[in-house]
C-alpha cells in the first residue's frame, strides 16, 4: 500500500512543478490560481511522501519519489510546455525510469 501512496506523492510532484510552469506562462489572477496549485500539490505530495516513509525505506522512497517527479515532470515539459524530445532526452530519461523500477525491485519493503 506504501508504494501506491508513493506513486500518487510522485504525481502531485508533477502536478507542483507543471503548476510553476502554467504560473509562469500566467499573469494577474490566473498566475495566483497556479501558485495556489503549486503550494496545495506541494503539501499534498510532502505529506504522502511523509506517510510512505513511515515503512519504506527512505533513501529508496526518496529516490523512487525524485524519479517518479523528473519523469512526470520531463513529459510534461515535453508534451505539455512543447519542450524538445531529442534522443538523448529520451535515451536517459529511459535509463532513470529503469533506475527506478530497480530500486523498488530490490527493496526490502
Amino acid at each position: 500500500m506504501n508504494w501506491i501512496i508513493l506513486i500518487i506523492a510522485g504525481l502531485f510532484e508533477v502536478a507542483f512543478a507543471s503548476c510553476l510552469g502554467k504560473a509562469k506562462e500566467s499573469s494577474g489572477n490566473t498566475m495566483y490560481f497556479w501558485y495556489a496549485g503549486f503550494v496545495i500539490s506541494l503539501t499534498i505530495s510532502m505529506l504522502l511522501l511523509l506517510k510512505a516513509t513511515q515503512t519504506l525505506p527512505i533513501g529508496t522512497a526518496y529516490a523512487v519519489w525524485t524519479g517518479i517527479g523528473a519523469v512526470g515532470t520531463v513529459l510534461m515539459g515535453i508534451f505539455i510546455f512543447k519542450e524538445p524530445a531529442h534522443f538523448w532526452r529520451i535515451f536517459f530519461l529511459i535509463t532513470l525510469i529503469g533506475s527506478i523500477i530497480g530500486l523498488k525491485s530490490v527493496s526490502a519493503s
